[in-house]
């Protein structure tokens, strides 16, 4: 199968990833094989390939917003039947006994492996996936345009129920890339006054199409007090302007798995009268089913950018220099 491999992590404007034909993968018990059609670029993904995170294996296939065809089955595989449409998501596995798993918090599990970080991802045309964290893709959705509900809609839609923001509450996101595009639809659903900082005018534009009431650019700060923020960059210096736009009892919830150093917080400017600040922690296979029973009733629209596999290393230059709106997406299939 052909593949983009990461073999060792660097700055992307080096173009790491390296177009490989290597061994198809062959499932295990428990596991279906998937044939990618489309995989999701992600932050996460430019945040691995250039080692801010700490890589736990090389060579590795980076991505995992997959969506595909099953095309075989391992040993024991009951949910899926080969042909059937599926997607997999950050999530690859858990040891489901830990305190975290038994008590609806498996995202926790110290044990969790991770796709396109432990195991090998969707950048190739084949990827092996554990039946039980593979999610049905809900009709009416085109491939391309289901892959960002995957990560980008997972996690901003779990950030989201973090902010425990009431319904038809005053909502801040800061930045405005994959997962925010999603987040402001499913906040809109429910009522929410979305206002909206990000530093590139077309991601301000798309927040404006999509119904945010005002759009900022970065350092301006929102004309009201918010209920509850959400925080898409990985910029610890937005954390200060944001709680300090938060209204008594306000909660801000960071969605990033990186982060830049977060400057000293004034007790009384940024914390005081009860603000609580929260982060994300990948997902949990609840939460991506719940975004998928609710992603048709919406309905969600995704705004994607598509790139050949062999262009992804193109398609994370892009996506570190906000010059792509809403999500890019693989086309491998």
């Amino acid at each position: 199968m052909k593949a983009m491999i990461l073999e060792k992590a660097a700055d992307v404007s080096t173009n790491p990833l390296r177009p490989v034909e290597m061994d198809t993968p062959v499932p295990g018990p428990g596991q279906i094989l998937i044939r990618v059609k489309v995989c999701g670029v992600c932050r996460t993904d430019l945040h691995t390939v250039e080692g801010e995170l700490e890589l736990p294996r090389l060579p590795v296939i980076p991505g995992h917003q997959i969506v595909g065809e099953v095309q075989a089955l391992g040993p024991g595989v009951s949910l899926f039947a080969a042909g059937d449409r599926v997607g997999a998501a950050w999530l690859n596995s858990t040891c489901g006994t830990c305190p975290y798993c038994t008590s609806g918090r498996e995202n926790l599990c110290k044990d969790a492996l991770f796709t396109g970080y432990h195991v090998d991802g969707g950048y190739a045309e084949y990827a092996v996936v554990p039946e039980d964290f593979a999610y049905p893709i809900p009709e009416g959705f085109p491939d391309i345009q289901a892959a960002p509900l995957l990560c980008a809609g997972i996690i901003g839609y779990r950030a989201l129920k973090r902010t425990q923001i009431p319904k038809g509450g005053r909502l801040g996101i800061y930045g405005f890339g994959a997962s925010a595009h999603v987040t402001i639809q499913v906040a809109r659903h429910w009522g929410c006054e979305v206002y909206v900082v990000s530093r590139a005018e077309s991601h301000l534009s798309l927040a404006r199409e999509l119904g945010a009431v005002w759009t900022g650019g970065s350092g301006e700060r929102p004309p009201v007090r918010l209920d509850a923020s959400i925080n898409f960059t990985p910029a610890g210096e937005v954390i200060p302007e944001a709680m300090e736009s938060l209204d008594k009892g306000g909660v801000l919830v960071n969605a990033g798995i990186y982060m830049s150093l977060i400057p000293p917080l004034d007790y009384e400017r940024h914390l005081f009268y009860e603000k609580d600040l929260r982060s994300v922690t990948a997902n949990t296979r609840l939460d991506g089913r719940e975004l998928m029973d609710l992603a048709p009733s919406i309905p969600i629209h995704t705004t994607v950018k598509p790139y050949p596999l062999e262009a992804a290393n193109a398609a994370l230059n892009d996506l570190k220099a906000d010059r792509m709106n809403g999500s890019g997406v693989l086309e491998i299939g």
